[in-house]
This record gives structure tokens, sequence and C-alpha cells, in this order.
């Protein structure tokens, strides 16, 4: 009888070239689970659905996946095996049976990420693949201030990367909030929503950073809304400061 499972797992999104399946030669979190999964099925070919496909460098504390599976196992038996079988960059937090309705990505209701930028002088050498350098100064007021036009339903068009596949560009924000982590001089950004667009996290990061830094006006992201143009947001912040930290589901 096959099974379905639903697996919530973290990674250190380094040394992957992203999560979904690319060349043989490009290593991939899917790849890393699916060789896995072949191993533990004795050789038959399982295919596993993110709810993410994080980009290359993008790290997750909570992506979701699901897979069917020949044989119903115990879920705990089958994180232990799964686990037994992961590099050290990757490891399975939870597994549980679900029904053949599910499915990681469009069940999913809502995702959250989270991205770190390290305020340091000089590029911490025990930070530098876990978040992004930004020495320059910041006024926090002006960002908190940004981020209020964040929140809401926009046209993210001048914040989608070429290369996605979406049509519609318009999306739901639903929270966009900084904090301030003083003692290890960072400041951390979470953005939950619907649904993202392709690089929309690091593009629109990159717009923040710089309203924080004076270099564009407050409510830019306003102007950015209206014009519809991937050239006026300019930067894209890089991927070591992203992570997936959650998925919803309802």
């Amino acid at each position: 009888m096959v099974q379905r499972y639903k697996a919530i797992l973290k990674y250190d999104g380094t040394k992957f070239s992203g999560f979904q399946l690319q060349a043989p030669r490009l290593r991939t979190v899917q790849g890393v689970i699916e060789k896995a999964l072949v191993k533990m099925s004795k050789g038959e070919r399982i295919v596993v659905f993110g709810a993410s496909r994080t980009d290359a460098g993008v790290h997750a504390l909570g992506q979701v996946i699901h897979f069917d599976y020949p044989v119903n196992l115990d879920p705990q038996k089958m994180k232990f095996a799964l686990n037994s079988l992961m590099p050290l960059d990757v490891e399975f937090i939870d597994v549980q049976k679900v029904d053949e309705e599910f499915h990681a990505r469009f069940s999913a209701h809502e995702k959250t990420y989270m991205y770190r930028v390290d305020r340091g002088r000089f590029v911490d050498p025990f930070k530098r693949f876990y978040t992004t350098h930004y020495p320059y100064p910041m006024d926090l007021s002006r960002v908190k201030t940004a981020l209020k036009d964040v929140v809401g339903t926009h046209d993210f068009t001048s914040f989608a990367a070429s290369g996605g596949q979406a049509t519609n560009k318009v999306r739901t924000i639903t929270q966009a909030e900084v904090e301030e982590n003083v003692k290890d001089n960072e400041i951390t950004f979470y953005f939950t929503g619907d649904a993202f667009l392709y690089n929309q996290v690091r593009i629109m990061l990159g717009v923040l950073l710089e309203i924080g830094s004076q270099k564009r006006e407050i409510h830019d992201f306003l102007r950015l809304y209206e014009v519809k143009d991937r050239k006026e947001a300019r930067w894209t912040a890089p991927a070591s400061g992203l992570y997936l930290k959650e998925v919803h589901y309802v």
C-alpha cells in the first residue's frame, strides 16, 4: 500500500545548487533526499515535492516536502531512516502520514521567510554564509516605516527577477517586520505572504536596505508598485541571508 508522507526539514543551503532537482552534476536538496529514498526502497524511484524551490545558497529552517512511499512505515521510523542517510547539512525535524490530497506546495496557505543582515564593520568569517554583510549607516525608523508599505496586496512586478514563471505578479503580504539584535550587531527581517515571486524577498531587501541608508525615499515602494520596472528596484540582496522559516497550512 502506497503511503503519502509530509516531512519538515532544515538545511544549510551553502553547498546546494538550490532545492529543485537539476542537472545530475549539480547537488540539490531534492536530489539528496530522492537518492536516500531510492536506497530505502531498494531501487524504486520516489519523487519528492517541495513547498518552496529555494535557490542556491538559500537556507531553510522549515521546508516542507511530501512523497509517496511504497511501504507503510511508522513516521518515526521514516524520520530515523531518512536522517541516517542525510549529509551533515540536512536534518529532518518531523515526519507525518497524510492523505493523498495533501500537496506540500499547493496545499500551503502562507510562507514565512527570514532574512539576516550583519551590520559589523568587517565581514565576520563565521557569518559570511548565513547573513548578508551591510556595514553602512542604517536608520531603522525609516525601514520600519517602509515596511508598512509592503504589507497588503500589491503588484510586485518591480520585485520579480527574470526567469520566474509567474505571469500574475500580484501577491499579498500579511507580515513585514524587522528586529534588531544589538548583541550580535544584526537586524533580521520577517515576511509572511500567500506566495512569493522569484527572488522577490531578496529584491525587497535591497530596496529596504537602501531606504535605511537614505539612498531612497522612505515610501519608494509605492512608486515601484506603480512603475512595474525591475530595473528601478536595482539591487538583489545575496542569497546567504535568506531562510525559508516556516510553511503554513490551514
